[in-house]
């Protein structure tokens, strides 16, 4: 999730872990940790591209960071402060609930985490977008009013917990919806009679209305949205693969991680003679049916023998014109 959601979720568990011995205390160190983890991403600026994308919620998200790492940042913040407010054990369990929720919040978005590092598998349930005001919002009113209550008062205590219960319910609402868009999505492919292999479902920028589907055929993937308040049957748009445009780069190391961090959901173009890889999991620049740029899009040039991988950059104006599309698609077909 994006770093104010991790901020809050954070200083809400900081809170109900250590609130009632100190105060505000526990929501400034709550909220240290739920951004720590994801401070791997200064890995773009010591590495290739490629490796940034890897190590980016991955070790620093797992279960083992949390551990290894919860006491030592404990014994870090006993030391700064006085002894008397909390022990080195408080701290601690304050630091690893910090440092835990925060992969765990991940694991719901399409990215994913690698909770159990050094296992390469990536939990990754795509039922809410990196970004979501209707998750964010109220949580974080209710936590500030629950920062400016004395730490002894009972209502600190209700607006936190319900600030964590009204986001926790917003994540299983989420997963409830995602299943009531999958069913929609095969549905339609049944009744268009189209043969799949794999279909990968997700909610689109900023909300749980609309959802977008992959879907795996055998020469193309096709891609669908899906509106709450949509009347008319779903659409599915063709987008061929193109995995012979590699030639001999099919077997370079750099383009099989690239296969791996985006699981097999990619397509490869060719625009004056260069070839990009297109990650099909984070959707299209634009809600056009015949749109061909993707959010995530690399351009891979080999220079004698030298594969170099670059992710393209993005252009606000195009950022822009798709959140004006989006909310207009939000609204139905």
């Amino acid at each position: 999730m994006d770093s104010l959601t991790q901020i809050v979720l954070g200083a809400a568990v900081g809170e109900a872990v250590l609130g009632k011995k100190v105060g505000n205390k526990a929501m400034l160190f709550g909220a240290i940790a739920g951004t720590i983890p994801d401070l791997d991403v200064f890995a773009r600026f010591l590495t290739d591209p490629v490796s940034a994308i890897e190590w980016h919620r991955g070790f620093s998200h797992s279960i083992l960071f949390s551990i290894l790492f919860a006491p030592i940042f404990g014994w870090i913040i006993f030391k700064l402060l006085p002894k008397k407010e909390a022990s080195w054990k408080d701290w601690s369990w304050l630091m690893f609930w910090g440092l835990f929720t925060h992969p765990i919040l991940d694991s719901f978005t399409t990215w994913g985490t690698q909770l159990f590092w050094p296992f390469k598998t990536r939990l990754a349930f795509q039922n809410i977008f990196v970004i979501d005001p209707l998750y964010t919002l109220p949580f974080l009113v209710l936590l500030v009013l629950a920062m400016f209550q004395k730490r002894t008062s009972i209502k600190r205590r209700r607006y936190n917990t319900w600030g964590l219960l009204l986001s926790s319910g917003y994540l299983v609402l989420s997963l409830i919806l995602k299943a009531i868009t999958y069913h929609k999505f095969t549905q339609a492919l049944t009744e268009q009679g189209i043969s799949y292999t794999e279909i990968d479902t997700r909610p689109s920028p900023f909300n749980t209305i609309l959802w977008t589907a992959n879907v795996d055929t055998k020469d193309a993937y096709l891609i669908a949205n899906y509106s709450f308040f949509d009347t008319k049957p779903i659409s599915f748009e063709s987008y061929s693969k193109h995995h012979e445009l590699l030639g001999d780069l099919k077997n370079n190391d750099k383009v099989n991680r690239l296969e791996r961090i985006a699981e097999g959901w990619y397509i490869i173009t060719k625009d004056n003679g260069q070839l990009f890889f297109n990650d099909l999991r984070f959707g299209l620049m634009s809600m056009d049916p015949k749109e061909q740029n993707f959010a995530f899009k690399y351009q891979l040039t080999n220079t004698q023998g030298k594969l170099d991988i670059v992710e393209t950059p993005k252009n606000v104006g195009d950022a822009k014109k798709l959140m004006r599309e989006l909310w207009n698609r939000i609204l139905g077909n």
